[in-house]
């Protein structure tokens, strides 16, 4: 155990035998359970709003969440001498969803159905609400047109430069298409009501974050983690993001797509506006985008291959996700 582990620990109510790294935190074993210790990342005015989003969860019922510890003061955060903070969450003994197993895949879209429906309470203190789809997209294309104008200026231009010039166009046609279907769409109106109903989604609902946990002390149970990223917002945007990182892996295969659909829809019936969500947010090039972005905010003058790969990757996989939209949600560009 570190000097700094210990440090933290001491501060809490619990016995700790062992600890070992894990994904951007310490895993910390002991006679009472499994825990998390963990560094404050975002902003610590936002712990008390997790807090009470966890006890709101577990009041009703919904207790496979990880929960933050209160240390012997009775806070959330506790501090180190070089002012670095932390927090200990309860943790549990399992393993990330195997993204090759289409049945943890099926599971894992049920339980975020069953999530969604006990995160439609408003909390007492003030919840961070999504940005307006429109301003993001807005955003988003313009600081693709950025990209493009500085690539043009550049001379030499590199590998990286002239693979990106030569499928801009394509890639922004479907950035003007999504738009176009959001001016027509009924997303105001399903973005109102989301804000009007106080419906939160977790934020970064992915495989990292769901647990299968062990059979020995939860047969088959799935737990969800790491809500930091919370917030108000259309609740299938959780539903589009965990979709999309599954079908990049899977080469966008129709059959499997659907299946995570109709496994979130038998618990919590997608509306025909929310389909139509999930439609739209799947035809903008988001991929594309934050490969943009990265390289402009980058430094430039070393663009490595994996940068190279990735925007390869986007390519490829925009064509595959063509033939996915068509045959999902009947959309032909």
């Amino acid at each position: 155990m570190q000097e700094y582990e210990r440090n933290i620990l001491e501060q809490y109510n619990i016995e700790v035998d062992s600890t070992r790294k894990t994904r951007g935190a310490v895993l910390c074993d002991g006679g009472q359970g499994l825990f998390l210790l963990k560094e404050v990342s975002s902003s610590e005015n936002r712990i008390p709003v997790l807090c009470e989003l966890y006890d709101r969860l577990t009041d009703q019922g919904y207790t496979n969440v990880d929960r933050i510890i209160l240390n012997r003061e009775g806070n959330a955060v506790s501090c180190l001498e070089d002012g670095s903070k932390y927090i200990v969450k309860q943790w549990f003994r399992g393993r990330e969803c195997d993204i090759r197993k289409a049945a943890e895949l099926l599971d894992a879209a049920g339980t975020l159905a069953k999530l969604h429906i006990v995160m439609q309470k408003e909390l007492e203190q003030s919840v961070m609400m999504a940005e307006h789809m429109k301003e993001v997209y807005a955003k988003h294309d313009r600081e693709l047109k950025k990209v493009r104008r500085f690539m043009r200026k550049l001379s030499p231009k590199g590998e990286f430069e002239f693979a990106f010039l030569q499928c801009f166009d394509e890639m922004y046609q479907w950035a003007e298409a999504a738009s176009a279907i959001l001016e027509q769409s009924d997303y105001d109106r399903l973005y109102e009501e989301s804000m009007k109903n106080n419906c939160m989604i977790h934020g970064e609902y992915n495989y990292h974050n769901i647990l299968i946990q062990r059979e020995e002390y939860h047969p088959g149970s799935v737990a969800v983690t790491n809500f930091e990223k919370f917030k108000r917002d259309v609740q299938v945007e959780d539903l589009y993001y965990f979709l999309r990182k599954v079908m990049e892996k899977h080469g966008w295969k129709e059959r499997l797509g659907d299946n995570i659909l109709n496994a979130y829809s038998a618990i919590k019936p997608l509306t025909k506006e929310e389909t139509e969500y999930i439609k739209l947010r799947l035809i903008y090039p988001e991929k594309f985008w934050k490969i943009a972005s990265s390289y402009y905010h980058s430094n430039k003058a070393w663009i490595s291959v994996k940068s190279i790969e990735k925007l390869q990757a986007a390519i490829r996989q925009t064509k595959e996700k063509e033939k996915f939209l068509e045959q999902v949600f009947s959309y032909c560009l």
